[in-house]
C-alpha cells in the first residue's frame, strides 16, 4: 500500500514541487503590493472592453465649458457673480427638477448680488451644495456654503486618488476633523431623488448603507486588486456608464438664457459644475488607460453624476455593483491556476521531440491563460472583481518550474547513463521512483554487440583526426538505427557498440527487434560505406553478435 502510494507521489512529484512554490512566490508578491498597479490596469482594461451603457435619462449636467467661461469673461462675469449663479438656479427650479447638485464652492461672496443666492439658497429644499473634507499636504478642506450648512443640505465632493492618480473609487460618507460623518455629495442627491419614489435609505443592522434592496459593500484596504488602500470613510467602487459622456448636456449659458429645451430637466436631478480645462477640475479614470491615444481626464462633475448614477440604477434597475472576493476565495483562485499550470506541462512532458509536439504544453498554457482572463472578464460584467495578475503569474510560473525540473532531471538521468536514450526511456526512468539507485536485478534481455573487422590495421595507417572521422560518421548511422529499434545503446567501445534490448525497458519481442536491428545496421553500412569511399578511406565491414540470457542489470552494472 505505502509503496503504490510513494509511486504515486513520485509520479507527480513536479506538480508537489512547482504548483506550492510558484503560487507561495506570487503570495509574497502580491502581499509586497508590487502587483497592485498591474492588478488595478487589468481592471481598467476590463472596463475599456465593456459594451457602453446607454444614457442615464435621470441625470442632467449643466456643464460650465471653455466657451462659456470665454463668454462670461467678455461680459465681466467671471468668475461666476453670486447674482447670475442664483438666476441660473431660479431658471431652473421653474422646470421642476427632482433635486439640483451644485457642485463649485461658495463658502465665500463672489462677485455681487450674495444676498439674492443665499435667498435661492433658503428657498429651495432641493438644492445640495458641496464641501471638500479631506486634506493633505498639496490639497486643503474648503468649507461648505454657510447658509446650506445650517440647512444640511452639503455633501462632500472629496474622491479617493489611488497611487496612479487615477478615480475608481467613490464614497458614501466620510469623517470631518471633528469626527462628525458627512455625506457625500452624490449620496445626498440620490437620497432626495429616492425619497421623492418613496424608496427607503437608511443602514443595515451591520451599518451598511442601503437603498431599498440594495447593500452596499463597504471596501477594505486589500479588496479586490488594492493591497493596503487608504480606507477611510464610507467607501465603494465605481463602475462608470462609459469612457464617452453618459449624461445629458446643456451649458450654463443656455439656462442663463433660458434656453432650456422643454421637459429636459423636469423629475431629473441635475448637477451643475465646470468642464472647461481652464478650470482645472479634471481627473484620470479606468477610461484614462488607452494605449494608442493619449489619456483623456474626467470632468469632476462627470465623475459625480456616474457615482449618482451607480446609486439610482442598482436601485431602481438592478445594476449590479462591483464585489470582490474574501482573501481565502482569492487565494483558492490562484493556487488552482498554479496547479493547473503545473498538471499541463507535467502532463504533456513526453510528448515528443519535434518542434511541433514541443509547443503543445505552452499553446495548452496560452489557452489556460485565455481562461483565466475570459473568466475573470465575464465576473467583472456580472459584478465580481477577481484576480487577474496572480492566477496568470501562477500558471506561467508553475509551467516554468515544472519545465525546468524536467530539464533538470533529465538532464541528469543522460549524464548518469552517458549514453544513446528515447524519450520513452528517460520517461521510464523519470517515473520510476528508483530509477537511479545503484543495484540491480534479474532479467532476461537480448545483447547485440558489434565492431568494425580490420580497422585496427586501417587505423594504424590513417591520421588520428581521420580515424574520429570514420569513427564518428559510423556510429552516428548506427545510433540512429539501434534509436529506430528501442534498443539502449550502453557503450561505445572504440569502433565497437554494445547495446541492450529489454534493458531498462522490457517488451515482448526484444529478441526480434535485436534481429531486426541487426540487419538494418548492415543495410546502413552500404550508406557508410559510400560516404567514406568518397572521403578517399577504404571500404570497412561490421560483424555483429547476439545473444539472449538471463543477467542481472542496474544502473552503471551488468552482470550474467
Amino acid at each position: 500500500m505505502w509503496s503504490h502510494i510513494k509511486q504515486q507521489l513520485w509520479q507527480y512529484r513536479g506538480i508537489f514541487i512547482a504548483a506550492p512554490s510558484a503560487a507561495a512566490l506570487v503570495f509574497i508578491l502580491r502581499l509586497s503590493g508590487l502587483l497592485q498597479m498591474l492588478e488595478l490596469a487589468a481592471l481598467d482594461q476590463m472596463f475599456l472592453l465593456r459594451s457602453p451603457e446607454p444614457i442615464d435619462t435621470q441625470i442632467v449636467i449643466v456643464e460650465i465649458n471653455e466657451s462659456d467661461v470665454q463668454k462670461l469673461g467678455k461680459r465681466g462675469y467671471w468668475p461666476l457673480p453670486d447674482e447670475l449663479l442664483a438666476q441660473v438656479l431660479e431658471n431652473l427650479k421653474q422646470q421642476k427638477p427632482s433635486a439640483i447638485g451644485l457642485d463649485l464652492y461658495r463658502d465665500l461672496p463672489v462677485g455681487f448680488g450674495h444676498q439674492s443666492l443665499v435667498k435661492v439658497f433658503e428657498s429651495t429644499p432641493n438644492l445640495v451644495g458641496v464641501q471638500k473634507v479631506a486634506q493633505s499636504e498639496d490639497s486643503s478642506a474648503v468649507a461648505p456654503p454657510p447658509t446650506l450648512k445650517k440647512l444640511d443640505r452639503v455633501g462632500a465632493n472629496d474622491f479617493p486618488l489611488d497611487g496612479d492618480g487615477k478615480i475608481r473609487r467613490s464614497l458614501m460618507y466620510l469623517a470631518d476633523k471633528n469626527g462628525e460623518n458627512v455625506f457625500s455629495f452624490a449620496f445626498k442627491l440620490a437620497y432626495l431623488y429616492l425619497s421623492d419614489r418613496q424608496i427607503d435609505v437608511g443602514q443595515t443592522k451591520d451599518y451598511l448603507v442601503k437603498t431599498g434592496n440594495v447593500v452596499y459593500p463597504l471596501f477594505q484596504g486589500n479588496d479586490g486588486g488594492y493591497i493596503r488602500a487608504e480606507d477611510q470613510g464610507y467607501q465603494v467602487l465605481i463602475i462608470y456608464r462609459s469612457s464617452k459622456e453618459k449624461f445629458q448636456h446643456i451649458s450654463i449659458m443656455d439656462v442663463l438664457d433660458k434656453r432650456i429645451p422643454k421637459e429636459l430637466v423636469k423629475g431629473r436631478i441635475v448637477l451643475i459644475g465646470p468642464t472647461a480645462e481652464s478650470l482645472k477640475d479634471l481627473f484620470y479614470t479606468p477610461y484614462s488607460s488607452t494605449i494608442l491615444t493619449a489619456p483623456k481626464r474626467m470632468a469632476g462633475v462627470t465623475i459625480h453624476a456616474n457615482a449618482l448614477s451607480q446609486i439610482l440604477s442598482a436601485t431602481l434597475d438592478d445594476r449590479p455593483l462591483i464585489r470582490t472576493w474574501t482573501k481565502l476565495e482569492e487565494w483558492l483562485w490562484i493556487f488552482v491556476w498554479s496547479v493547473i499550470g503545473a498538471i499541463l506541462i507535467w502532463q504533456q512532458r513526453y510528448s515528443g521531440s519535434y518542434k511541433i509536439k514541443s509547443l503543445l504544453p505552452w499553446i495548452s498554457i496560452l489557452l489556460a491563460g485565455c481562461c483565466v482572463v475570459g473568466s475573470s472578464y465575464l465576473a467583472f460584467i456580472a459584478g465580481w472583481w477577481i484576480p487577474v495578475v496572480p492566477p496568470l503569474l501562477t500558471l506561467i510560473g508553475s509551467a516554468i518550474a515544472v519545465t525546468a525540473y524536467i530539464a533538470r532531471t533529465a538532464g541528469a538521468i543522460r549524464k548518469t547513463f552517458g549514453r544513446y536514450l528515447t524519450d520513452e526511456v528517460v520517461a521510464n526512468l523519470l517515473e520510476n521512483a528508483e530509477g537511479l539507485k545503484l543495484g540491480g536485478e534479474r532479467k532476461k534481455i537480448t545483447i547485440l554487440t558489434s565492431d568494425l573487422r580490420g580497422f585496427t590495421a586501417i587505423s594504424e595507417r590513417l591520421s588520428a583526426e581521420e580515424v574520429i572521422k570514420i569513427i564518428n560518421l559510423y556510429l552516428g548511422y548506427m545510433a540512429d538505427v539501434i534509436t529506430q529499434y528501442q534498443g539502449t545503446i550502453d557503450e561505445f567501445m572504440g569502433d565497437g557498440i554494445l547495446v541492450l534490448f529489454g534493458a531498462p525497458i522490457t517488451r515482448k519481442d526484444d529478441s526480434t527487434r535485436a534481429i531486426t536491428c541487426a540487419v538494418e545496421m548492415q543495410l546502413a553500412m552500404e550508406a557508410v560505406n559510400k560516404k567514406i569511399q568518397q572521403m578517399g578511406f577504404p571500404k570497412l565491414e561490421m560483424g555483429i553478435g547476439i545473444n539472449t540470457a538471463e543477467v542481472v542489470v542496474g544502473n552503471k552494472l551488468l552482470r550474467s
